[in-house]
C-alpha cells in the first residue's frame, strides 16, 4: 500500500535494464505531479546520454498502466507520474478494510528493552526526566504494536552511598512521619534535609557512613528501612506516570540495586577475558577508540580504587543480563546527549566481553535539552530545577481553561477530561515533533496553539472528523467503495496511503518527528479537503466514498497520535 514503494518497484527493473545495473528510482512526491522520479540524471553522466532520452527509454520499458494514467518527462530529465484514480480507490479501500491501516505484524519479533525515565529513589522528578520518559514510552508503544517483546526498564537510582544518610534520616525522623512526608510527593526536602545533616553534623556523618556498611551487608533492618524509602518513591513516580499518562508499572521498575549481586560476577568475567587493567589503583577497561582531547586512552572505571562499583560497573551487568538472560536482541538507552561518550564506551565493552555480539546491538537514544524563552537551560522562578509535576499540572490548567473557552457547552468533567488529553498531548507532542538530538524552547502559546505543527492542532481534527459523523447520526461502511476524483480528495488519499512506510522508517531510526511531520501532513490534508470537498452536502457513491476517507483518516490520526502517547479526545 506504500505508494512510493510501488512505483519504486515498477521503475527500478526498467532503470536497471537501460543502465546494466541496479539503481534507486530516487521516487519522491512531487508539486507538478502526484510523484516523480530523479534518477535519470544522475544516470546521464555514467551513461553518456541525455537524461531526457534515458528517462523516456525507461517509461517505455516501466509496466505502470495499471497503476498510472499518466508517465510523463519533463525538465532536464525528471519522470512525472500521476497515479490513476482507479487505483488510488483501490488502495486506500484496502488500507481502510486492514484493522492494522496497513501496518503488519513483524515477520521475526525481537525482544527489546527500552530503558527510560530513570527517576532517583527520594528525588523529586524535575523537567530533565521529561525527555527520556516521553521518548522511551513512544518507543515502547512503537514497538510493541508491531509485535516485538517489548520489557520496559526503569532504571532506578535506588543505590548508593546517599541512602545511608536517607536512612538516618528517616529514622531521625521516625517510620510514620517520614513515610507521610514521602507519600505527599516532597521527596526534595527530604533529601535536602538529609544532606544538610551530612554536610554540617559529623555524628550523623558517621552513622551515615556506618548505615552504608550496614545496607550493603544486608542486616535486615536496614534493608527493610531502605525498602520503604524505595516503596514511597515508587508510588510517587507512579501518579506522575498516570498524569504523564505513559505505560511504565511498577513491575517495570528495575533499580540499580537489582543489579548489585551481578557486579562482582561481571568484574570478573572482564578479568577473565583479559580486558582489566590496573590505573591509578581502580580496575578499568579501555574499549577501542576511546581517546581524550589529548589523545590518551580513556579509561571506563568498574571498580574503584576503594573496591566500590561505579556506574559503568552497574550499566555493564544490566547489559550482560539483558542480552544473557533475557534474550533480547535490541537494546534501547533512552538518555540523554551528553552520556554518548559514556555509552560507546560500555557498547564497546561489552562487545570486547561477548555480551553485545549480533544479533544483538545496543542503540544510545540521545536527545537534548528543554530550553526557556531566553534560550537557556529551563528553571523555576527560584533558579532550581522545574519539576515535572508542576510542569504538567501547568499544561493541564492551561489547556482545560482553553477547552471551557472554546467550547462553553463542555461540563465540567468533560472539560477536565479534554483540559488532561489536550495539555499532556502538547507537552509530548512539543518533545516528539522536533529532532530530538535538538534542544527546545518551552513555548506554551505555540503548544497549545489550534494551528500549526501543534498537538492540538491534529487533536482539533479528529475531533472535527468524530463531528461529522455524530452530525450525519451514521457510521462509515467498511465496505464503502473509495473514489478519489476530485484534487483535494486524491492529495488526502496519497497522504493516508503513506502511513505504512512512515511507521516502518521511524521503528528503525526512532526519529519520532518525522511520525509527528506526517501526521500534521494528513491533518493539514484533510483540512483542505473539508473545505473544498462537501462530506454531508454530498449523496450517493460520493457521500459513502468521502465518509470513508473521513472514517479512515480519524483511524490513522488516532492510532499515529497513540503511538505517540497523545490521547484523541471526541469533542475539543
Amino acid at each position: 500500500m506504500d505508494l512510493e514503494k510501488m512505483l519504486s518497484d515498477r521503475l527500478a527493473p526498467a532503470f536497471a535494464a537501460v543502465a546494466g545495473v541496479p539503481v534507486d528510482p530516487v521516487v519522491r512526491r512531487s508539486q507538478h505531479a502526484d510523484f516523480q522520479s530523479d534518477a535519470a540524471l544522475a544516470l546521464a553522466r555514467r551513461l553518456g546520454r541525455p537524461p531526457r532520452a534515458i528517462a523516456a527509454e525507461v517509461r517505455d520499458r516501466a509496466e505502470l498502466a495499471d497503476l498510472c494514467t499518466s508517465v510523463e518527462v519533463s525538465g532536464p530529465g525528471f519522470l512525472n507520474l500521476t497515479v490513476a484514480d482507479r487505483a488510488l480507490g483501490h488502495l486506500v479501500s484496502t488500507l481502510a478494510a486492514d484493522s492494522r491501516l496497513g501496518v503488519p505484524v513483524v515477520a521475526e519479533p525481537e525482544t527489546v528493552v527500552v530503558d527510560y525515565s530513570a527517576p532517583n529513589v527520594a528525588k523529586e522528578m524535575h523537567v530533565g526526566h521529561l525527555r527520556s520518559t516521553v521518548i522511551g514510552d513512544a518507543a515502547a508503544r512503537l514497538l510493541e504494536w508491531l509485535g516485538h517483546r517489548v520489557r520496559r526498564a526503569n532504571h532506578l537510582g535506588d543505590w548508593g552511598t546517599p541512602f545511608g544518610m536517607l536512612i538516618e534520616h528517616l529514622v531521625d525522623r521516625g517510620e510514620a512521619e517520614a513515610a507521610q512526608e514521602l507519600s505527599m510527593g516532597d521527596l526534595d526536602a527530604f533529601y535536602t534535609a538529609a544532606r544538610a545533616k551530612f554536610d554540617h553534623d559529623e555524628a550523623f556523618r558517621e552513622r551515615s557512613r556506618l548505615r552504608v556498611v550496614a545496607l550493603q551487608g544486608g542486616d535486615p533492618a536496614t534493608v527493610r528501612l531502605w525498602r520503604l524509602l524505595v516503596a514511597q518513591s515508587e508510588s510517587y513516580f507512579l501518579t506522575v506516570y498516570d498524569l504523564l499518562d505513559v505505560t511504565l508499572s511498577r513491575a517495570d521498575f528495575r533499580g540499580e540495586s537489582s543489579y548489585h549481586d551481578l557486579l562482582a560476577p561481571t568484574v570478573a568475567e572482564l578479568d577473565r577475558r583479559g580486558l582489566l587493567r590496573r590505573s591509578d589503583g581502580a580496575d578499568c577497561v579501555f574499549p577501542p577508540g576511546s581517546v581524550g582531547r589529548d589523545g590518551e586512552p580513556l579509561p571506563l572505571i568498574v571498580r574503584k580504587s576503594d573496591g566500590g562499583y561505579g556506574y559503568p560497573a552497574t550499566d555493564l551487568a544490566a547489559l550482560r543480563h539483558r542480552t544473557g538472560t533475557l534474550g533480547a536482541t535490541r537494546l534501547l538507552y533512552v538518555v540523554g546527549s551528553p552520556q554518548r561518550r559514556h555509552f560507546e564506551m560500555v557498547f564497546a565493552t561489552a562487545a570486547q566481553a561477548g555480551w553485545l555480539a549480533a544479533p544483538a546491538r545496543a542503540e544510545h537514544v540521545g536527545f537534548g535539552s528543554i530550553l526557556g524563552p531566553d534560550g537557556r537551560m529551563l528553571r523555576s522562578r527560584a533558579g532550581g530545577a522545574v519539576k515535572l509535576v508542576g510542569l504538567l499540572t501547568e499544561a493541564v490548567q492551561r489547556a482545560t481553561a482553553l477547552a471551557r473557552e472554546r467550547n462553553p457547552e463542555l461540563g465540567e468533567a468533560e472539560a477536565a477530561e479534554v483540559g488532561r488529553a489536550v495539555g499532556i498531548g502538547a507537552i509530548k507532542y512539543a518533545d516528539l515533533s522536533g529532532d530530538r538530538h535538538k534542544d527546545y524552547v518551552l513555548d506554551w502559546e505555540r503548544m497549545l496553539a489550534l494551528d500549526g505543527n501543534t498537538a492540538p492542532y491534529l487533536q482539533y481534527a479528529y475531533s472535527r472528523i468524530r463531528s461529522i459523523f455524530r452530525r450525519a447520526g451514521v457510521a462509515a461502511r467498511p465496505d464503502a467503495a473509495v473514489a478519489p476524483a476530485e484534487p483535494a480528495e486524491r492529495a488526502l488519499a496519497i497522504e493516508l496511503l503513506g502511513f505504512p512506510a512512515v511507521v516502518d522508517e521511524v521503528a528503525g531510526s526512532l526519529e519520532f518527528h518525522h511520525l509527528a511531520a506526517y501526521l500534521h501532513r494528513l491533518a493539514s490534508a484533510f483540512s483542505a479537503f473539508y473545505e473544498r470537498c462537501p462530506v454531508l452536502r454530498s449523496a450517493g457513491p460520493v457521500l459513502q466514498s468521502r465518509l470513508a476517507l473521513c472514517d479512515v483518516t480519524a483511524r490513522v490520526l488516532h492510532q499515529g497520535l497513540h503511538l505517540l502517547g497523545i490521547r484523541t479526545p471526541e469533542r475539543l
